[in-house]
């Protein structure tokens, strides 16, 4: 019985060692892991996304709410791919890498539809401007048009006119920073009592203010943020922002004309005759003195980036 349990026992491995190996004794390789394919470059989710962040080259005292863009702002981006080798293309109507791109404000831009650079390593040039329009045509001589009547804040405000630009800028996961500045030219008139009036009087008094013969038309050139004036002049009325004081957005030009301001006090006219050359971007302040006596207005104007030169004069 001994014998005959041995002999069973030594089959037995035998026969299990045969199981547990190949012919030739090898080992079964590992399954080779499955092989990932490479993005495909024409699937938006393999892009990157364009996001851009904006900053006000700030006109003291100026809106876009004067010193930002305001919830609901729009304005338009262009995106135009530079070369391989780097060099800057023209800016064109359409046929940029992004056409007119409406981006409104909500405390960050979010485009109309998503935009995405054209690869990883592209460079691009921005081009900006407020407010935006579907049917822009022409980016080299835009036509612009500045309300008369800028008596109000929503017209005062569709006066407005920003452009702005950010070149040479690599492809980045972050948002592109624009610094966008106002176009047009801004002017502050203060009125003060003079010989025959008080605070009092000239508050009680039936006050408007004018300024004479400036054109209210343009063409802005959105590659080189330049603005030229165009057509016939008007006058311009102000937005009363305070008990004695106003302001309005002015296409940049020079005023020659017999009278830059008119005050008009209880049906008697004060006029201030001046020549003004107003620059792209620049604040011009002017305070307006009433007299009776002089039978005219004492000013002066200080430009927000002064020049040295003193506008200040007395007006008979």
């Amino acid at each position: 019985m001994k014998a005959k349990n041995i002999f069973t026992l030594i089959f037995a491995a035998a026969a299990l060692c045969a199981c547990s190996s190949g012919d030739d004794g090898a080992q079964t390789p590992p399954a080779t892991p499955p092989t990932t394919e490479p993005a495909d470059p024409t699937d938006p989710q393999a892009k990157l996304p364009i996001n851009i962040s904006t900053s006000l080259v700030q006109l003291s005292g100026t809106r876009v709410t004067d010193y930002a863009f305001e919830a609901g702002d729009k304005i338009g981006l262009y995106v135009v791919n530079r070369t391989a080798e780097g060099a800057a293309q023209p800016l064109k109507p359409t046929g940029n890498h992004v056409d007119n791109m409406a981006f409104t404000y909500s405390g960050t831009w979010t485009p109309a539809t998503p935009i995405y650079w054209l690869d990883d390593k592209t460079h691009a040039d921005f081009y900006l401007y407020y407010p935006y329009r579907a049917d822009m045509d022409n980016v080299e001589s835009m036509a612009v048009s500045l309300k008369a009547d800028q008596s109000t804040e929503e017209a005062y405000k569709a006066s407005d006119f920003l452009v702005g630009s950010a070149t040479d800028v690599a492809p980045t996961e972050q948002a592109v920073s624009i610094a966008s500045r106002h176009l047009m030219s801004q002017m502050l008139i203060t009125l003060v009592p003079g010989n025959g009036f008080t605070d009092e009087t000239l508050a009680a008094a039936n006050v408007s203010v004018r300024i004479n013969a400036a054109m209210t038309n343009a063409t802005v050139n959105l590659a080189s943020a330049t603005v030229s004036p165009t057509g016939a002049t008007s006058a311009i009325t102000p937005l009363k922002t305070g008990e004695f004081s106003y302001k309005a957005l002015i296409v940049p030009q020079e005023i020659n004309a017999g009278n830059l301001i008119t005050v008009t006090v209880d049906g008697r006219d004060f006029n201030l005759p001046r020549t003004i050359s107003l620059e792209s971007g620049h604040l011009y302040r002017c305070t307006v003195t009433l007299s009776k006596t002089s039978n005219g207005i004492n000013v002066s104007i200080d430009r927000w980036q002064d020049d040295g030169v003193d506008y200040g004069g007395t007006a008979e």
